[in-house]
């Protein structure tokens, strides 16, 4: 279906492909490259995937992928790791293939396709949910503004369509005509997710993890805060050096991918231990090593009181700002600041667009560093 839908628009219209895991994601990229063996013999790098295997060799598919200049890949497939801190401004296509399980989660990986570069003829971008759950469940016109046009699709097995309704077409409606509220229908139920590692199995159903072992016989069964607990401590030893990796943006980002990969997520744990309002970090380390909890909102201010200089080195507008993502951190509970996204949206985006606000910091790279070492500073202590 997804290689008929590029035959009828673009072949070459730079698409990102959202997997469940890294296997599916290497499965995904086969069928790809399979479907579209005239230009693959063309272009040997037209699929590939960008996964935490990959390493360097999967880096430099995704900084071709970024250069607006280079024709392929043209379609990258993943599971985590491309869900933040990318800049694509080129891609058109949002390809969504596993269930999403958040509001946060569906923004950063929609924000892949929310750049616009007009001299590329990039004014739009496509999603392409097959799962139904994330459009349904997280859409947000207030937001992300009103879609220009919405369609559902039934496929058969073979990806061919058998039935199609436009929900919504763009247009005006007509003097007297009412179009009512959107209505997307219900996506089917979704099996429990299985995540493979150590040569087994896991697969979460409520709050309990049955492990399995590579033949699929039962080991045990265990809470699902023990079995974050375990894996937690089986990659990080100590509270120290889960801390230490965590103050570092970049290593940061490798810890949210490794426990997503283990059937890992923040929104479950936090509801599982009835603390919603728990930082993430200290989240992981209450349950993998009894360390007290802090809610968001006292870790930041903590930091704005403890940490004045920090702030005073900036002038007004920019300490305003670097507020402001406080104040986000602390309602939303967001792991990481991803830049430039969290610049446009309300009320940071008020202040002027990227470039704008930039300036107020002395320049981009100065805004940079302004975020990281905030984000540094959050869990120094």
């Amino acid at each position: 279906h997804l290689t008929d839908f590029l035959n009828k628009t673009d072949r070459f219209a730079k698409t990102i492909v959202f997997c469940v895991d890294q296997e599916h994601a290497s499965d995904m990229r086969t069928a790809l490259n399979n479907l579209n063996s005239d230009l693959v013999r063309q272009y040997p790098d037209y699929v590939c995937r960008v996964t935490a295997d990959e390493g360097d060799i999967g880096r430099g598919h995704l900084s071709r992928f970024q250069d607006v200049e280079s024709r392929s890949p043209v379609i990258l497939t993943t599971s985590q790791l491309l869900t933040t801190g990318v800049d694509a401004p080129t891609c058109k296509n949002i390809v969504i293939a596993r269930v999403v399980g958040s509001l946060t989660e569906f923004k950063q990986i929609i924000g892949r396709g929310t750049r616009v570069r007009d001299d590329y003829g990039k004014l739009w971008f496509n999603i392409i949910d097959y799962t139904g759950s994330a459009t349904q469940r997280f859409a947000d016109p207030d937001f992300d503004g009103d879609p220009a046009f919405i369609s559902q699709e039934e496929v058969d097995a073979a990806g061919k369509t058998t039935n199609e309704r436009i929900i919504d077409d763009g247009l005006p409606p007509l003097e007297g005509e009412d179009k009512g509220p959107i209505v997307i229908d219900e996506a089917p139920t979704v099996e429990p997710r299985k995540y493979y590692f150590d040569e087994g199995h896991v697969e979460i159903a409520s709050h309990l993890v049955y492990e399995l072992d590579p033949d699929g016989k039962q080991l045990r069964v265990l809470k699902y805060s023990d079995y974050a607990a375990e894996k937690v401590r089986t990659l990080y030893p100590s509270a120290p050096e889960l801390r230490q990796k965590w103050a570092n943006p970049a290593e940061r980002s490798e810890i949210i991918d490794k426990l997503a990969q283990r059937g890992i997520s923040f929104d479950e744990l936090a509801e599982t231990a009835k603390q919603p309002d728990a930082d993430p970090f200290d989240l992981l380390c209450h349950i993998a090593f009894n360390a007290p909890l802090r809610t968001r909102r006292e870790r930041a201010q903590r930091l704005c009181e403890e940490r004045k200089d920090f702030f005073d080195q900036y002038g007004p507008e920019a300490r305003a700002i670097l507020n402001e993502l406080l104040d986000k951190y602390a309602e939303y509970g967001t792991a990481q600041f991803v830049l430039p996204d969290v610049l446009q949206v309300p009320p940071i985006s008020e202040r002027g667009n990227v470039i704008e606000i930039a300036k107020m910091f002395g320049g981009s790279e100065r805004l940079r560093n302004a975020v990281n070492h905030l984000q540094t500073l959050l869990y120094a202590a």
